[in-house]
Formats: structure tokens, C-alpha cells, sequence
């Protein structure tokens, strides 16, 4: 079939089973390879996109479910006013180690930060969960969600 959808601003028409999973058309279809499997389970949060600014799963998100709404991966949140606070709080503290997760919980960190500026501990621990570090740099994390939403106060 063919589907119509909304990424990082430009239309594309994609032919593909409606059940496959958006992860698969951003990597495969449309060469948008910033967005990472992980676990193909919605589990570890690799594969993190927004769809109309929520963050979702895409591995388990089948491309018949998204319609008209907006997609944004990694290689579009830099559009995204709050998406260019966190990925500059990232760079200012090395978060990244091997990096194959950030994507993910860069996602994860401006959909929170979009909804919420001044986050506590435990509404970044709420938002963050599920969003697996192999290298475990959750601390600094935590401390570029913290820098952005100091960036974005001031």
C-alpha cells in the first residue's frame, strides 16, 4: 500500500505493508538511519521519535496507525526550539558514550521539556524510564535535562 506521512516537515510517500512498523520505513524506505533499533519491543527506547510531539515507540508503531500526524526524529528535533536546547546541553556535557541511545532519550528529554521546564528528579526518572543506557550515562542525563531547562528558563 501507500501512505502518505509527515517527516521532520517534508511529505513523503512511502510503499510498504501498513503493518510495518515506522522504525522500519524511516531505516529502510527512507534512509533516515538517526533513529535505532534496539529491542523491536518499545522497551529500551532506542527507537524514540515524536509523533505530534509526543514521544512514541517506533518499532511498534505500524505505519497505517500514524496518518496525518507529524513525525519527528533525531535528524529534526535541531528545528524543534526546545530540541536544539537539549542537543547543545548534550554536547556542552559529553553525555554521549558509544552514543547508539541517544537519539532516543534526546527524544525523550524534549518531549519532556516541551510539556514541563522546570522537571524535578522524579519527572525526569517518569520520563526518562524505559529509555535503556548500556553505557549508563544516566547522571549526565539527568544533568543536560537539568542545563536545558536552565537554557530554556533564561
Amino acid at each position: 500500500m501507500s501512505f502518505k506521512v509527515q517527516i521532520n516537515g517534508t511529505e513523503h510517500t512511502v510503499d510498504v505493508a501498513g503493518d510495518t512498523p515506522l522504525l522500519w520505513v524511516l531505516r529502510d524506505t527512507l534512509d533516515m538511519t538517526g533513529t535505532k533499533y534496539g529491542c523491536g519491543v518499545a522497551q529500551c527506547g532506542a527507537c524514540t521519535v515524536h509523533v505530534d510531539g509526543v514521544a512514541m515507540r517506533s518499532c511498534s508503531l505500524p505505519i497505517q496507525s500514524v496518518g496525518n500526524r507529524a513525525v519527528t526524529t533525531i535528524e529534526g528535533l535541531a528545528s524543534n526550539p526546545v530540541g536544539k536546547v537539549v542537543q547543545q546541553a548534550w554536547l556542552d556535557l559529553d553525555v554521549p558514550q558509544c552514543g547508539y541511545c541517544q537519539g532516543g532519550q534526546i527524544a525523550a528529554a524534549t518531549a519532556l521539556l516541551s510539556r514541563n521546564r522546570k522537571p524535578t528528579d522524579d519527572d525526569i526518572d517518569a520520563a526518562m524510564s524505559g529509555n535503556i543506557c548500556r553505557c549508563v550515562t544516566y547522571l549526565r542525563i539527568r544533568a543536560a535535562i537539568k542545563r536545558a531547562a536552565e537554557a530554556l528558563e533564561g
